[in-house]
């Protein structure tokens, strides 16, 4: 049964370009810092000033450095941003937005999230008005930002795809092969187990990244179009076959004790699972490639001797998705507040045409070991501090014939929430493949 509100086509088929995070950033503190230096601007909801909310973490230092050159070369027309951190934004942000409060520069998803913002009349189009960003971004991201064929988002940040990341030390100690494939997966499991190393670390307490598992492994076995009938609102749309394989290889996964006894709480905002990875206990972890970031900061000798390996999730036998193809977060977005005065609205605009993602940007994030959103940074990548990890990332993106975004962002917030609550039970083994299937149909 069809939703009654007008689906956007998800960014699925998407051609490789000559060419989003999940958003899903490992988060420093809980508190709102204000953007030092702003000089001066009217805070979210005052009459005159434009002004810009977004995360700590990650990105942040580009967006600081952004926004500070901004106002430093247009003293007439600042615009006052505020950082916070993800659970205070999406709530403050929800508030603001449907009270008519919202800043001039609203940072979100994509998704149902941006698509509700177009449907409320929240945001304003922004088609043919910023050519300098569109012809910088890249093609399969900037899709993510329109809704009917329209622009109302542009990324604003770095590339976001899963990766699988795994430690190599702990790898040739044991002997063990990189997985390419769902038999090898369970053969390496199986091996680090004997060597007393947990082999997959993943942070159940957080929730969020069980999606990754179910993402791909859904994708790979029945290709995109599963949770293309999902997005759609199709009736029974969460029984399909693929999605009933995927549950029951998680299962399989969790009972040959590939995530270990204690992963339950373990949490992503602390940065613990990527630690078990660093500090040799956990040989694998599946997470996007916004924690290379943290591997830099938070065990940069470790990382510098070569112990960090990464590659792309694992085929499987029989599947039907390309093996290319990724999930995760093409990127995160402005869009333009559709309350804010006609001067603001113009201000964000021309930030956006000539700041946002620009050459100084670039170097920000590839500083951090991220991914810009943009074109052709080939020949910026071979000059980073990074340039093995940043091709390899940068390529996957490039290459992948489809790039799918996170589920819980993809889906209405009610409906990700239960995707969140149902799966953590599947992991947890308090819920049948066949019990999670007819609780998701029900969300429809």
């Amino acid at each position: 049964m069809t939703t009654a509100r007008t689906r956007r086509t998800a960014p699925a088929l998407w051609t490789p370009f000559s060419r989003r995070s999940l958003s899903r950033i490992a988060l420093v503190g809980a508190a709102a810092l204000t953007l030092a230096g702003c000089g001066g601007g009217a805070q979210p909801g005052q009459a005159a000033g434009a002004s810009a909310w977004t995360l700590t973490g990650g990105a942040e230092e580009t967006f600081r450095t952004s926004f500070q050159e901004w106002n430093d070369a247009h003293a007439e027309e600042p615009i006052a941003a505020e950082y916070f951190a993800n659970d205070a934004f999406k709530e403050k942000i929800r508030t603001s937005v449907g009270s008519g409060n919202a800043p001039t520069l609203i940072y979100n998803w994509g998704g149902d999230n941006l698509e509700s913002y177009v449907e409320n009349g929240d945001v304003v189009e922004l088609t043919g008005k910023i050519p300098g960003m569109e012809e910088r971004a890249l093609d399969s991201v900037l899709e993510t930002g329109t809704v009917d064929g329209k622009l109302y988002a542009v990324p604003n940040n770095n590339t976001q795809p899963v990766i699988l990341y795994y430690n190599t030390k702990l790898f040739e100690q044991a002997g063990v092969k990189v997985p390419t494939t769902w038999e090898e997966m369970l053969d390496a499991v199986e091996a680090f187990k004997a060597e007393g190393v947990t082999p997959i670390s993943v942070a159940g307490s957080s929730q969020w990244p069980y999606l990754m598992w179910i993402q791909y492994l859904t994708d790979r076995i029945g290709g995109p179009e599963v949770f293309q009938a999902i997005v759609d609102g199709e009736e029974n749309a969460w029984s399909d076959p693929a999605i009933t394989e995927a549950l029951e290889k998680i299962q399989e996964l969790v009972e040959a004790g590939g995530f270990g006894d204690a992963y339950g709480s373990v949490v992503a905002d602390a940065g613990a699972d990527v630690a078990l990875v660093h500090t040799d206990q956990a040989a694998m972890m599946l997470h996007g490639s916004w924690v290379y970031s943290s591997f830099l900061t938070d065990a940069p000798e470790w990382t510098a001797e070569g112990n960090l390996g990464y590659t792309t999730f694992p085929e499987i036998e029989g599947g039907q998705g390309d093996p290319q193809n990724i999930v995760g977060n093409p990127a995160n977005f402005w869009a333009v507040s559709a309350d804010a005065s006609e001067e603001e609205q113009q201000t964000a605009v021309e930030y956006l045409e000539q700041m946002n993602l620009d050459d100084t940007a670039v170097d920000t994030l590839f500083d951090a070991g991220l991914i810009p959103a943009v074109d052709g940074v080939e020949d910026k990548i071979a000059e980073t501090e990074h340039p093995e990890y940043l091709d390899f990332a940068y390529s996957m993106v490039q290459d992948a014939p489809h790039f799918q975004l996170s589920w819980d962002q993809a889906l209405p917030a009610d409906q990700g929430q239960a995707l969140l609550t149902n799966l953590s039970q599947v992991f947890a083994g308090e819920m049948t493949p066949e019990q999670f299937q007819t609780a998701m149909n029900g969300t429809l």
